[in-house]
């Protein structure tokens, strides 16, 4: 798949898992869901770089002399990034479903 492919598919996912979040949380987090998108595809095309080159150089006849690969470093910090944007969603998605909750719990009372 392309990057542009992947960028699409993950905000297509994207989009319709917060298709029920009222709008202005859906507005607040539409760069998140950019960013997230733009780090997925991107690391799409990192992990196939890394599938030919492997995340560490090792010197082949001195096994002791190891170097890491750039793209894998690059790699590991858009992990992380996209986890805390993907964490962030995921809290904003939680907190819309205990207000959903709670205005159910609200005809009880």
């Amino acid at each position: 798949m392309s990057k542009k492919a992947i960028f699409q598919a993950e905000k297509e996912k994207l989009i319709e898992i917060f298709q029920d979040v009222e709008n202005s949380k859906r507005k607040l987090v539409e760069g998140l869901i950019e960013d997230a998108c733009f780090l997925k595809s991107e690391n799409h095309e990192l992990k196939e770089i890394l599938k030919e080159t492997g995340m560490v150089n090792i010197h082949p006849s001195n096994k002791q002399l190891q170097k890491p690969v750039e793209a894998a470093r690059q790699y590991l910090k858009n992990v992380n990034s996209y986890s805390v944007i993907i964490k962030t969603l995921n809290g904003v998605l939680n907190k819309n479903i205990l207000d959903d909750d709670e205005d159910d719990l609200g005809e009880f009372a």
